[in-house]
């Protein structure tokens, strides 16, 4: 799962306020009749399941990066998963696989950072010391000599009533702004315009040049600079255009680099807002900052190593039988990727994935032995996606969802799988954005039937819906959610063991302790079969809530 973050849990389970206007079905199985029906196939479900995270989770695998070559034969095993459950090809040219053209890129060397004050001379800043120079995927080399403006958080939120470009004008320089975002947004919009990536498309929009990120108090905290410039040089990865350069939201206003608080001090000397006050204002969860354009021009250039990587997306379809409705297309998502070959741990290099996201793929693959041993076609086709690179940034969702293999238009919806703890008996579950469309309903009533509750988001502040590779779909306005095992009874408990100890180690294995529970993680495939299986038959397809943030920014069905 592509989240590196600290987790402070304290675990809510009240029920979420999910929309009303999809009734549940007139003659729904009741909890009973569910359960006694998946404990009648809870043996030979629960070795089927086990049997996909053992193949996938091996240490043969090399823990599945993606571009490498046991990442190959991952996709292969997963292609003839879906061949073997009846799923048509739905990838490149009548095969299962999406070729998905990677770019790996970082600084090829310190490149150079220099600040003319104006009315003085020129000042090289030190790297390591005041900067960290940028790695921008478009071009070899980049040369930007501009004034620099500071906006604050670098946001734009009308909705909030939130402006930090307010006073200025940017056309043609770079801004610099602090990273993540204030406290008093809702958590899944304040991950959004805390993400990187959309402040650099707002700063683009508003005509500037590149964006410097700044070190602030709170970021010193969680991940110093110091640490930062360890990692200087690691490589990154996105998707090629095209013509072979690496895909970036903004390449018009590319990321050039982070400043050390020590270095940003430098810029903000004889600035109208002393670099202290912002210092002092930054302490402040709620902070709000004036706009400053400083004294002076920064000159920066970059060199940037690339190397194209092939990888894949394994696409499966199951055609919908009603005429009116089999264009229209319900897609499964799964990351197939993890981390690969690191740092040995306890003698062990390996970081295997099995709950992230072995455990994600393996219920896909089920889910879609439940469609064909119903004996009943769904009336939209459902689409089974296991994609590639989630681990490098959501990279390969974000692939397919710009460029799918079905029209785009066809597209009604995403269910994602991503990293479920199947360590414990779950009394509830989680569905991230099930309260911004009516896919809340079909999650609603999943859960009823199944005989457990709906809990609401336990951990708003990490904006998990915007932190795997559903928030893709949502970028192209199709509705999406997000379900996870809940954190009622034994829940929490599991939730921080595997975090604390598992996760994105070698020890996230088949044999981790404590052991992962395959009952569990049969009942959790058959909530997604049923969430899946009401969408692809209901009479309408999912709309947006009207009104949804979300829905309304991507322009998506029924928000408006």
């Amino acid at each position: 799962m592509f989240r590196r973050f600290a987790f402070l849990l304290a675990l809510s389970t009240s029920t979420v306020a999910i929309a009303q206007d999809v009734p549940a079905p007139a003659a729904a199985p009741d909890a009973a009749a569910v359960n006694t029906r998946v404990n009648a196939a809870l043996p030979e479900a629960e070795a089927a399941m086990k049997a996909h995270v053992m193949f996938l989770a091996s240490d043969a695998m090399q823990g599945r990066e993606a571009g490498s070559a046991t990442y190959d034969v991952a996709a292969q095993y997963v292609a003839a998963q879906f061949y073997a459950q009846g799923l048509r090809p739905a990838g490149d040219a009548g095969s299962y696989l999406q070729t998905v053209p990677l770019v790996s890129y970082k600084a090829a060397d310190k490149g150079s950072f220099g600040w003319t004050r104006t009315g003085g001379s020129a000042q090289a800043l030190v790297f390591g010391e005041d900067y960290i120079p940028g790695a921008d995927p478009s071009r070899a080399t980049t040369a930007i000599d501009a004034p620099v403006v500071f906006v604050g958080y670098g946001i734009d939120a009308p909705a909030f009533d939130r402006d930090d470009y307010a006073g200025v004008d940017v056309r043609g320089k770079v801004v610099a702004f602090f990273s993540g975002a204030p406290a008093g947004m809702p958590g899944e919009e304040r991950a959004h315009f805390g993400n990187a990536a959309n402040k650099a498309v707002t700063a683009q929009e508003k005509g500037a040049v590149g964006v410097i990120l700044l070190e602030s108090p709170t970021s010193a905290k969680v991940r110093p600079f110091s640490r930062l410039v360890e990692g200087w040089d690691h490589a990154r990865m996105t998707w090629a255009n095209a013509d072979g350069t690496g895909f970036f939201a903004a390449p018009d206003a590319p990321s050039l680099g982070t400043l050390s608080m020590k270095g940003a001090e430098k810029l903000f000397a004889g600035a109208r807002t002393p670099w202290a006050k912002v210092v002092a204002t930054a302490e402040s969860k709620a902070a709000k900052f004036r706009a400053v354009e400083l004294p002076g021009r920064l000159s920066v250039k970059l060199s940037t190593e690339t190397k194209p990587v092939t990888s894949y997306n394994v696409a499966g379809m199951l055609p919908g039988s009603d005429p009116a409705l089999r264009d229209e297309v319900v897609v499964l998502t799964a990351h197939l990727d993890h981390v690969g070959v690191g740092t040995p741990k306890n003698g062990d290099a390996i970081y295997n994935g099995a709950m992230d996201n072995a455990v994600g793929i393996a219920a896909l693959i089920e889910e879609a032995k439940r469609f064909k041993a119903s004996g009943q076609a769904p009336k939209r086709s459902v689409l089974f996606l296991a994609v590639t690179a989630e681990e490098k940034g959501l990279v390969g969702a974000d692939y397919f969802a710009r460029h799918p293999t079905v029209p785009k238009e066809n597209l009604v919806a995403d269910v994602n799988l991503d990293m479920p703890i199947l360590t414990y008996k779950f009394e509830d579950i989680v569905a991230f954005g099930a309260d911004r469309s009516t896919l809340g309903q079909y999650v609603k009533n999943a859960a009823t039937r199944l005989g457990v509750a709906v809990s609401a988001d336990p951990m708003p502040d990490q904006g998990f819906f915007v932190r795997s590779d559903h928030y893709r779909f949502v970028q192209q306005g199709i509705p999406s959610v997000f379900v996870w095992p809940g954190a009622k009874g034994p829940g929490q408990a599991a939730f921080e063991a595997f975090l604390s100890t598992h996760y994105h180690q070698p020890s996230d294995e088949v044999g981790q302790t404590p052991p992962i529970d395959w009952a569990s993680g049969v009942r959790f495939i058959e909530a997604n079969y049923m969430i899946a299986r009401e969408i692809a038959d209901a009479a309408e397809r999912p709309r947006w809530n009207k009104g949804d943030f979300f829905g309304t920014l991507y322009d998506g069905v029924g928000a408006k």
